[in-house]
Parts: C-alpha cells; sequence; structure tokens
C-alpha cells in the first residue's frame, strides 16, 4: 500500500490516485473515481461513480460524493461528479452525479467551502468562491453563481438560479431565481435588497454600489411592469458591467419567475 494511503482504506481497481494525495483511515473510492494532486480525504470518506476530484481539496469524514442520485427517474446512466480545485468539504455533505434529464454531470468549482450536512444534488452547477453553510440544500438543476453564500438550513428549489454575488439569509426556502448581488430571506424567500456587506468585503466601489442601488430601485420599483422596468433600466445604465449582468440574467427564460420584494 502507497505511504500516502492509509492501509484500512478501500481503494477499488481502476481508480486513479495522484502520488501526491492523501487518503486517510477507513476511506472507500471507487473504480472510476479521479483523485488528483493535493487532495486530502480526511478519514471515513465515500467516494463512488464517475467523480473527479480536484487539486488541494480536502475532505472531512462522513461525506458521501458521487452515490447516485436521488432522482427516481435516474435509471442507472454514467453520469458525473466533477469537483474543482482547493475546495473544502465537510462533514457529512453529500455530492450527486448528473442525469439524462438534466446535463449528465453535476459541477462543483473552485475555492468554494461546503460547511456539515450541505448538500448538492444532481444536475447543479456551482462556481467558483461559493459556500454553502450549515445543512444548505440545493435540488436539483440549481444553478449557482460565483461568490455566492447560501445560509444554514437554506434550500433552494429545483431548477432555480442564484445569482453572482447574491446573499441567501439562514432558513431561508428560495422558489424563485434571486439577481446577482441579491440579498433574500424568509421561510419564503423574498428579494430583501442587495448583498452590500458581501460587495464591500470584495471591493466593490462605493460608485459600484450606489450605481446597483439606484438601478435595484429603478427595476423592483412600482412603476410599469417589470419588463417595462427592465428596458428602462438598461437604457439609462448602458455601460454599467454590474447593472447589465443583473438585466441579462433578468432577461433569461427559466422555469420560475425573479424573487421579488415583499409587497408593502
Amino acid at each position: 500500500m502507497p505511504q500516502n494511503i492509509h492501509p484500512t482504506a478501500i481503494i477499488e481497481d481502476g481508480a486513479k490516485i495522484s502520488d501526491a494525495a492523501n487518503i486517510g483511515p477507513y476511506c472507500c473510492v471507487g473504480s472510476d473515481v479521479i483523485i488528483e494532486d493535493g487532495v486530502t480525504l480526511v478519514s471515513h470518506v465515500h467516494i463512488e461513480g464517475v467523480t473527479t476530484i480536484g487539486e488541494n481539496t480536502r475532505v472531512f469524514p462522513f461525506a458521501s460524493l458521487g452515490t447516485p442520485p436521488q432522482d427516481l427517474k435516474y435509471g442507472g446512466e454514467k453520469s458525473s461528479l466533477i469537483i474543482g480545485k482547493n475546495n473544502t468539504i465537510r462533514e457529512h455533505v453529500t455530492m450527486n452525479p448528473g442525469t439524462e434529464g438534466g446535463d449528465m454531470q453535476t459541477v462543483v468549482g473552485d475555492n468554494c467551502l461546503f460547511m456539515m450536512a450541505a448538500h448538492v444534488a444532481h444536475d447543479c452547477v456551482v462556481g467558483n468562491n461559493v459556500i454553502l453553510a450549515n445543512n444548505a440544500t440545493l435540488a436539483g438543476h440549481v444553478h449557482v453563481g460565483d461568490f455566492a453564500v447560501l445560509g444554514g438550513l437554506s434550500a433552494v428549489h429545483q431548477f432555480v438560479r442564484i445569482g453572482a454575488h447574491a446573499i441567501i439569509g439562514g432558513m431561508s426556502g428560495v422558489e424563485s431565481d434571486v439577481i446577482p448581488y441579491g440579498r433574500v430571506k424568509g421561510d419564503r424567500a423574498f428579494l430583501a435588497g442587495l448583498n452590500l456587506i458581501g460587495l464591500e468585503r470584495r471591493g466593490f466601489t462605493k460608485q459600484q454600489i450606489r450605481q446597483l442601488q439606484r438601478a435595484f430601485n429603478q427595476l423592483f420599483g412600482d412603476e410599469g411592469t417589470l419588463e417595462e422596468r427592465l428596458e428602462s433600466v438598461s437604457e439609462g445604465f448602458p455601460n454599467d458591467d454590474l447593472v447589465t449582468s443583473i438585466i441579462n440574467f433578468a432577461r433569461e427564460k427559466t422555469k420560475f419567475p425573479l424573487c421579488q420584494p415583499r409587497k408593502k
């Protein structure tokens, strides 16, 4: 047994494990798994299916990665789970591969933190620098943009999109698309404004934030229809890339409407 693989670990024939990876006690690694340089499986980690773990990712005890999707339509198709670099995957986290009804793959980006018991379901796409706090859960086909933060015990409905730099409050149930830079909260989540603290922490200037706030107030005001307000904001902020990203997000056709502010 190579020095970097604990003698109690069970590694199936065919698994590709970098010599620069570390496999701790009682881990189980399936035959189609690829583990890249610098990966650490602390102990008692279960990985199966067509699963790739990117460089320098650290996986803590009792995480379960690549097991069959929790989807009754899943027929055993050989779909995949792709996890990027420099991720931290804490205890009891679960991630499932894709399905024929989706893109046949679940994709997780780089530099993400998945706290204890977070769940990433089949066919999800998670961007870079995303945080899922304890027990945050993504249903199937959810897309999460870069730098989004999902609070503890939050739950995102299948096919919903979470825009880049958005923040989801703890214990929120998200049933509608959340705009980039948005802040939502509530047992049935509503849009409560912009993620101002997150924007400041990530180095956005005061001028950029003021422009976003002006666009937000106009976009979710009371005048006209949403489509009319989208057109007005688009015309009023033609050279603002941040505002344009919200407009483009809002105009993409999806299964769900935008998450809106609570009516007064």
